[in-house]
């Protein structure tokens, strides 16, 4: 009498079971078939948006930085000895170590390097100094090419290395020395019509030979901070 009832028992919980499997899988059948997320319904992580997913970030700005009578000549010469060559290069040197560390893509360009050709980049600046002939002669100056097509770029940039500059330096601005030379620099010709450029003569290797030679971290970041003046849409006078 006991093991049938056991048995009748064991059969009860059988059919409760198979039940209970037959209801669950109709019911999860249901759910793929009516989800409007087949990867949702069977319980797996659901994708994600394309429209969600974030964006690739554009690429820095490029700057070219001329090392004026790199790779070509020694630029003006003293009577002791120094080179303007020798001063221009140091100083680009620290500019583009400068403005990389801000995260620029900076390139390091010698005075007839091939890749002014057609160069495109932000910005195209050019360094110089100016000679020992003239005893009391003290200041900067700084130019764009007389006909420029992007002439508003161009007068912001120069703008920006003026007040930099001399924020930095100290050294006052000498306008009245600006050549017809300098607004007609070879590379200003070359380089992409699109990409502006400016030249600076940063001081006079006689009377502002300290600053250029001893200085030159200071003078690096007066020319770096106008670059990055510029980069970063000012001045807006």
């Amino acid at each position: 009498m006991v093991r049938k009832e056991v048995l009748e028992t064991a059969q009860k919980v059988l059919l409760v079971t198979m039940i209970f499997i037959v209801l669950t899988i109709g019911y999860l059948s249901w759910r793929a078939f009516h989800s409007p997320d087949d990867t949702t319904a069977l319980g797996l992580p659901s994708p994600v948006p394309t429209d969600t997913l974030v964006p690739t970030s554009e690429p820095p700005p490029k700057v070219g930085i001329v090392a004026g009578h790199y790779g070509f000549d020694s630029g003006a010469i003293c009577p002791d000895g120094l080179q303007e060559v020798e001063v221009n290069l140091a100083i680009a040197e620290k500019v583009v170590a400068l403005l990389k560390r801000k995260g620029y893509q900076v390139e390091l360009l010698g005075e007839f390097d091939e890749a002014i050709f057609g160069y495109q980049a932000n910005a195209l600046v050019s360094l110089h100094s100016d000679s020992c002939d003239i005893p009391g002669a003290s200041g900067f100056k700084v130019a764009r090419v007389t006909n420029s097509a992007v002439p508003e770029e161009e007068d912001r940039l120069v703008e920006c290395l003026w007040n930099e500059y001399e924020k930095w330096t100290g050294l006052a601005r000498h306008e009245d020395s600006i050549t017809l030379h300098m607004r007609q620099y070879h590379a200003f010709r070359k380089i992409a019509p699109e990409t502006p450029g400016a030249i600076i003569e940063m001081g006079f290797m006689l009377d502002d030979r300290n600053i250029l030679l001893y200085e030159q971290e200071k003078v690096a970041r007066g020319i770096a901070s106008g670059v990055i003046c510029f980069l970063e849409g000012g001045p807006n006078e």
